[in-house]
């Protein structure tokens, strides 16, 4: 199981992948069967392979009636003869990671399943909790914070709200190409971009002010990340500290491409991931002064009690 989470995360995602080695060994691991899950899930969910681009499904429901059946198989600690699934149930055990974060998870499979789109700021957040937050959660789990520490909580989970912030910008044309879309239909009015018309070159530079929104919002999630890492080891926080700052440069690079962000796919160059590791070394010795606890953000926003 432990292989073939290893595979996954190499083949899903370079900059987990570089970030994760950071880890101490057993860390390492379990954030490897946890990822694996992830991926797995968003694979069956999307029809994709290991990621990519994204295929028509025409039987949404039942991929996602499969996905909640081998999860709560899984959790219950039954084989499931799918390695990725099994490999959850084990880190779950291991760790005590509460299920309600891994059902919250698969309600923003459940979104996309029935072709969700946000209307508002707080509905595009709601869906950013599901499908990266609720992740964020149960990573801080596999990092040893204590369930009950809802002030690191909140901070893991802003992580996962800035990492999916930067995904969508990053993919809107990719998005749209797969008939989805989630920029907030109130922002798409505020800027006046018809229904059908969002990849037009001519809403481009209406596109790249929302882009630059997008990558806004994402640092400033990022920033609030950063004061939970005084709660996590070393390693731990070199991990989270370096994902950060490769992650965040996708976001970053968004906002400076303006009009053609979307011309090419956004990437961390790397080179680029290598200099984050290094500087995430740096600041973990600093951690602590530079992030301290007592000067973390309100909680920028109430993660959902309930579905949308």
């Amino acid at each position: 199981m432990v292989a073939h989470a290893r595979d996954s995360i190499a083949r899903g995602s370079k900059s987990f992948a570089m970030a994760s080695k950071l880890f101490d060994p057993v860390t390492r691991e379990r954030a490897w069967l946890l990822y694996g899950w992830c991926r797995a899930c968003d694979d069956l969910a999307d029809g994709q392979d290991h990621g990519g681009a994204m295929t028509s499904v025409a039987d949404a429901q039942l991929r996602l009636s499969t996905i909640r059946t081998l999860t709560d198989s899984a959790l219950r600690g039954e084989p499931t003869g799918n390695p990725a699934f099994d490999g959850f149930g084990v880190v779950a055990a291991e760790c005590r990671i509460p299920h309600s974060f891994a059902h919250d998870l698969i309600e923003g499979f459940a979104l996309d399943a029935r072709e969700w789109r946000p209307r508002s700021t707080n509905d595009l957040l709601q869906y950013c909790y599901h499908v990266a937050g609720a992740v964020g959660l149960m990573m801080a789990i596999v990092m040893g914070v204590d369930p009950t520490d809802r002030a690191t909580l909140d901070r893991a989970c802003d992580l996962g709200l800035a990492f999916q912030l930067a995904n969508i910008a990053r993919d809107i044309s990719e998005d749209d190409a797969a008939d989805r879309c989630y920029l907030p239909e109130e922002w798409l009015v505020e800027m006046d971009i018809p229904p059908g018309e969002l990849m037009k070159p001519w809403v481009r530079p209406r596109l790249a002010v929302l882009g630059k929104r997008l990558a806004t919002m994402a640092a400033t999630y990022e920033d609030s990340a950063r004061h939970g890492t005084g709660a996590l080891s070393f390693r731990s926080s070199w991990a989270v500290l370096a994902a950060a700052g490769i992650y965040g440069d996708i976001a970053r690079e968004v906002a400076r491409r303006g009009e053609h962000a979307w011309d090419h796919r956004v990437i961390t160059s790397k080179r680029d991931k290598l200099g984050w590791v290094a500087q995430a070394f740096t600041q973990s010795f600093m951690r602590k002064a530079s992030w301290p606890a007592e000067a973390r953000q309100a909680n920028l926003w109430e993660r959902p009690k309930a579905g949308l």
